[in-house]
């Protein structure tokens, strides 16, 4: 056989025989050494349920490996009743077919109820050649959601074996729960303790990224150790998901962050990065996100256009308002609750205490914007709590107090700020008004929340963790709450700490009533399992930052109606009373975003929730009113970051509310679903089951139809696959039970908080389940090696009606692959024969239908005489190639215009990004061996960059010349 055939004949689906095992080829790479790495699973008895990697050129050389010839494939007659085994075989070998269309074939299907825009991510993404995408939604639109269809999707197609997620260790079990329950996606957790487990069972000089396929774990565990970066060089991903990537662009310079994420985004093919806030106002930081997606998108962020990135369809974003008319169920409306109280004498005169200070600047006296900043850094921790600003003036006074020299000015700063300390100490819980609307607010009845309702929690937030430290010694008194009912979470606790904290505030059963959260968890983290009410016991100097705390409860998925309460402390001082109304208007500003706009870093436009408190403290420094401050910032989108976000959204995504139309409109549904045999899932795996069973006991199980549920306890070789997957998705007490009740199953998940494991005991049953995968292996090992059932039919009208007398049809599976040996057509056929040759060949999937073989037929089990049938394979197989011959001619003309226009623009590019750099060293003053140098360097990236995704648009574009041609089934009629 010639080389090219043979790596042809490699593609995902071939049987092969190596080393007189039987195995099927689930993946197969190029190797450096010419030939071809080949992942399989067992299929012969001695390999079933295993898998394995073999190196093509290795096993060639040795004449190890067979691709097995279809016109030698041996016939054996099924006298299974009603042809069960036959079914069976037919069914699983439809379930290999992997799509190669841009519609969505199950992620619509997973234990959730999707909404269309939440589908709108993956069909953009499948659009692409590469599947790299930025899913920039608002806050609570349910990105994790949207990332999930997308990798389902993914490895419905074979490109979603390795998996890495990386994000905040504070969301690392969130996450990982979220994409086991609702698609199956077995996540290894791999925080501080999970990495030292794995370092612990393999040897020093292994890579730990390879012990597991599908792994997550926080960007700062791997930042930490220089040891992960050199393993991450050398491992490679299918799939690579950035969570709350914000944190990994560019801001100015090269953070570790972002040099690691710049490593990462070259050690996959998929790139999936989630962020509601995906720049900083400038456009570099957008731009570093951009290059990490795809690095041919910008070369210089200064000097951008159109051109340079239209139709790459990297980015998508939404609004809450965007997709309102589809989420009325999912989404309520949230109620907002302004509670304004007047400062108590005591307050009163810390303020102006405060304001008698005459702070100093470089040890003088500043009286401008310098010493107003001091005194606004110290108004700012005053306005939390009074326990706040004691540790803030504390620490300003030990700071002047251990100059190597004080100036007079600075002693006489220090007096003042002792004088603030005796003020503070005056204000005291009785005389703190914030803390005593909080204690009446909770004890009311209109506001309604009892600390006995274990599903009704409570979450406050302040900017400072003394403010937090003091709320928790104070309630646990006043509301008589013991110990363990209140809970602080903040940035300074470890990963398992963070973790701990929010997966018991989403458990019934936890004693947990109260949390009080600084800012770190008001990014990425759900809190709305259990609560729906949210205090800001300090407003907020960030729009981002009233964004992302209200976030927390008000999301997709709340049950619940929202309840946010602001607590607005006002003071008759003139200065102090001005600046308090200026985070007034930025709490009126957030409810205008989120009522209208959909973006609140559009009034302040740097994108930064720092930044923005920056501006908000500079404001009050130099005592901007009010009303300037409102009239200054106003909602426009004149940043450069989001000028450059524009160009690359989608114009469907910006234009429409229901982009799940955009495929119909091209001609293909946004979902597809998929032609089966069986009425669903539970009843293929239920019958499967039984057929297993049918001439030996090999698998217990019991079977509860009128609740679609499956109980078995795993054999061995089911076992063993679990060990490779997370220990928290292990079958407990050795039974695995399976349901495929939605609504079941998401009873199961809400259950499971209340555990005090908080996984579902019950497991989701459909095709992404590993159970389910490890039956169609069993189910594919009953036919004999090389082998294909013949079904005798029985003379009855639907058999009459799809297959005459004398009449036998060939059910033949042709697979071509692309270069990188990803299916790209897939067909079946039914070919028809009579008089020992071919007469038609149709659609398999219309014939099967005509025959209505999802119905058990009878099976008398009268021996044939299959000789003649034998003659014919030959023919057939001869028919089934020119069948793939016209559908790679047509696939090849309808795709080389692409490929053309696609290498096109990247020479476009590639020279547009040369001139780019001769016009920066032409502006430049360095030496001219300098930038001959730089010339040499950037100009080595360039093609590099270029070369690689011209590599990678051919291979994807260009399939295969020799289809994998292989025989499913024979189907003729009984013998007279």
């Amino acid at each position: 056989m010639q080389a090219q055939g043979m790596q042809a004949r490699y593609a995902p689906g071939a049987r092969v025989l190596i080393r007189d095992c039987e195995w099927i080829v689930r993946r197969a790479d190029p190797s450096d050494d010419g030939g071809y790495i080949l992942t399989v699973d067992g299929l012969s008895e001695l390999v079933s349920g295993k898998s394995a990697r073999f190196l093509t050129q290795l096993e060639e050389e040795a004449d190890a490996i067979r691709v097995l010839d279809p016109a030698e494939t041996r016939f054996e007659q099924d006298l299974t009743p009603g042809f069960e085994k036959s079914r069976l075989f037919i069914e699983t070998q439809l379930r290999q077919i992997t799509p190669a269309d841009q519609s969505i074939h199950l992620g619509h299907k997973a234990a959730m109820d999707p909404v269309p825009y939440q589908l709108d991510p993956a069909l953009q993404a499948l659009k692409q050649n590469r599947q790299r995408i930025l899913i920039a939604d608002a806050v609570g639109l349910g990105k994790t959601l949207e990332a999930g269809i997308l990798m389902t999707e993914l490895m419905r197609r074979g490109r979603g074996k390795r998996i890495l997620v990386l994000t905040l260790k504070s969301m690392m079990t969130q996450f990982q729960k979220e994409m086991w329950n609702r698609f199956t996606i077995p996540l290894t957790r791999l925080d501080s303790a999970g990495l030292q487990r794995v370092r612990n069972n393999i040897p020093g000089n292994h890579n730990p990224f390879y012990y597991y396929d599908k792994s997550i774990i926080s960007i700062d565990t791997l930042k930490q150790d220089n040891e992960y970066r050199r393993h991450l060089e050398q491992a490679y991903w299918d799939i690579i998901v950035i969570d709350e990537a914000h944190n990994v662009a560019e801001r100015g310079s090269s953070s570790q962050r972002a040099k690691l994420a710049q490593l990462l985004a070259g050690r996959s093919d998929t790139l999936i990065m989630l962020s509601a806030t995906p720049h900083d106002g400038k456009a570099r930081s957008f731009a570093s996100l951009m290059n990490m997606l795809d690095p041919t998108a910008i070369s210089d962020p200064d000097d951008y256009a159109r051109e340079d990135f239209r139709d790459k369809g990297l980015v998508i974003r939404r609004f809450k308002k965007d997709i309102r008319d589809q989420v009325q169920q999912e989404f309520k409306e949230r109620v907002v609750k302004d509670i304004t109280l007047n400062a108590s004498l005591e307050e009163e005169a810390a303020y102006q205490a405060l304001l008698d200070v005459p702070f100093t600047y470089r040890g003088e006296h500043s009286a401008e914007r310098n010493g107003q900043l001091v005194r606004i850094g110290l108004q700012k921790s005053l306005f939390s709590s009074p326990a706040a600003a004691r540790v803030s003036v504390e620490q300003r006074i030990k700071k002047l107090s251990h100059k190597d020299e004080t100036s007079d000015d600075e002693h006489h700063e220090i007096q003042a700020l002792h004088s603030l300390l005796l003020a503070l100490r005056n204000v005291d819980a009785a005389h703190f008004r914030k803390y005593q609307e909080l204690l009446t607010l909770l004890k009311s009845s209109d506001f309604g929340w009892k600390k006995t309702n274990t599903e009704d929690r409570l979450v406050i937030f302040s900017e400072r963790i003394e403010t937090l430290n003091w709320l928790e010694g104070q309630l646990m008194g006043d509301l008589k709450l013991k110990e363990d009912a209140v809970q602080i979470l903040h940035g300074g606790m470890s990963d398992i700490e963070q973790q701990e904290i929010v997966e018991a505030f989403g458990k019934p059963e936890s004693k947990l009533r109260v949390l009080l959260c600084s800012d770190v968890a008001s990014e990425g983290i759900n809190l709305h399992y259990l609560s729906h009410r949210l205090v800001h016991f300090d407003l907020p100097w960030s729009l981002m930052v009233f964004q992302q705390r209200n976030g927390r409860v008000d999301r997709y998925g709340q049950t619940e109606e929202p309840i946010i309460t602001y607590l607005i402390n006002r003071s008759d001082n003139p200065t102090v009373k001005g600046d308090q109304r200026i985070l007034e208007i930025l709490k009126e500003k957030d409810e205008q975003a989120y009522k209208n706009i959909g973006d609140p870093a559009t009034f302040m436009k740097v994108h930064d929730a720092d930044a923005e408190a920056a501006l908000t403290a500079e404001a009050m420094a130099t005592g901007t009113r009010a009303e300037e401050f409102d009239a200054k910032y106003q909602p426009d989108d004149s940043n450069e970051g989001d000028d450059l976000l524009a160009l690359f959204l989608n114009p469907e995504a910006a234009n429409s509310s229901s982009q799940g139309l955009s495929n119909e409109e091209e001609g293909e549904p946004p979902t597809v679903e998929r032609y089966s045999l069986f009425e669903s899932d539970y009843d293929f795996a239920r019958q499967a089951l039984e057929a297993i069973n049918r001439e030996r006991k090999q698998v217990s199980f019991t079977a509860n139809n009128e609740r679609q549920t499956l109980t078995l306890t795993p054999p061995d070789d089911l076992e063993y696959r679990f060990r490779f997957l997370p220990s928290e998705i292990s079958p407990e007490n050795g039974s695995l039970v399976l349901t495929a009740d939605k609504a079941r199953f998401e009873d199961e998940i809400r259950r499971s908080r209340q555990d005090e494991n908080a996984w579902p005991k019950l497991h989701y049953l459909w095709p992404q389940h590993p159970a389910i995968q490890w039956l169609e292996d069993k189910l594919l090992a009953q036919v004999a090696r090389h082998s294909a059932p013949v079904l005798a039919l029985p003379d009855m009208p639907q058999v009459n009606a799809a297959l005459q007398p004398g009449e036998a049809v060939f059910l033949v599976s042709g697979l071509i692959p692309n270069r990188k040996s990803h299916p790209v057509i897939w067909q079946w056929f039914a070919i028809r024969c009579q008089n020992n040759r071919v007469t038609d060949v149709q659609s398999a999937e219309a014939w099967l239908k005509q025959l209505q073989l999802g119905s058990k037929l009878p099976n008398r089990a009268q021996p044939l005489d299959i000789s003649a049938l034998e003659a014919l394979r030959q023919p057939v197989i001869d028919s089934a190639q020119r069948q793939m011959a016209q559908h790679q001619a047509d696939f090849t003309a309808a795709t080389r215009p692409e490929l053309d226009r696609q290498l096109a623009e990247l020479k476009a590019l590639q020279e547009r990004q040369v001139n780019q750099l001769e016009r920066q060293l032409d502006r430049s003053s360095q030496a001219e061996h300098f930038k001959a140098s730089r010339r040499e360097e950037r100009l080595g990236r360039i093609e590099k960059v270029f070369d690689d995704y011209r590599a990678w648009v051919q291979d994807t574009l260009t399939i295969e010349p020799v289809p994998f041609i292989q025989t499913i089934a024979v189907f003729t009629r009984e013998d007279d």
